[in-house]
């Protein structure tokens, strides 16, 4: 819902990325926002008429993204969607922090809008990735950031790197960036990223999504 700027980009990316997407927007002017060749679903209305969201297919809907100016319209639509139509991956744009943390409570992920960027969004939207923070194409290798089944945490770095065939690049714990080596424990919370075949990301990401073998 919403299609301003990080609307419009963060549907662009959606469809960029292989996935099917609805824009919900109550000013159909708002729609020339999105580049020609835009191929999803464009739906003038309001992000909490039911009907407007059946219409944009959120009866098989895989996540909700609330991204309009209105922290009110924003939050509203979140709840319908969540409890008229049990769509749980919803994520919300809002401007005043302390709503931000009460929705955070209540199982809404929010975005407030001094840290907002489309691709964070994305990120929530895409849960179990990969994300791809930078391809070299004509070296055909990859920078991808990876979620971790939580049965990788307390096995060192050495295991995920045996396990995938990819090589840890770098790991972010409490904020703070660091270089690693093998020995390396990892840590629930900890941000892993990894240097992979660009075209083997996908199955590095199925493996660490998994719990650890044994053996790795």
């Amino acid at each position: 819902m919403g299609c301003g700027r990080v609307g419009a980009t963060l549907a662009t990316n959606l469809s960029q990325y292989g996935h099917s997407v609805a824009v919900i927007d109550r000013n159909p002017e708002a729609f020339r926002r999105l580049p020609e060749g835009f191929t999803g679903q464009r739906v003038t209305g309001t992000g909490f008429d039911r009907d407007a969201l059946v219409h944009a297919g959120i009866e098989d809907a895989q996540g909700f993204a609330a991204v309009s100016s209105g922290d009110n319209s924003n939050i509203i639509a979140a709840r319908v969607v969540r409890e008229t139509f049990g769509v749980t991956n919803v994520v919300t744009r809002i401007y005043d922090p302390g709503r931000a943390e009460v929705y955070e409570r209540l199982g809404i992920a929010t975005v407030p809008t001094v840290k907002w960027a489309a691709d964070q969004v994305f990120r929530h939207l895409i849960p179990l990735g990969p994300h791809y923070e930078f391809v070299d194409d004509s070296a055909g290798v990859a920078l991808v950031a990876i979620d971790l089944d939580p049965d990788w945490f307390g096995r060192d770095v050495a295991g995920l790197e045996a396990a995938t065939g990819a090589r840890v690049a770098y790991v972010t714990r409490l904020g703070r960036g660091m270089v690693v080596d093998e020995r390396l424990i990892l840590q629930d919370g900890d941000e892993v990223r990894l240097i992979v075949p660009a075209d083997r990301a996908g199955s590095v990401q199925r493996i660490a999504n998994h719990p650890a073998k044994e053996d790795a």
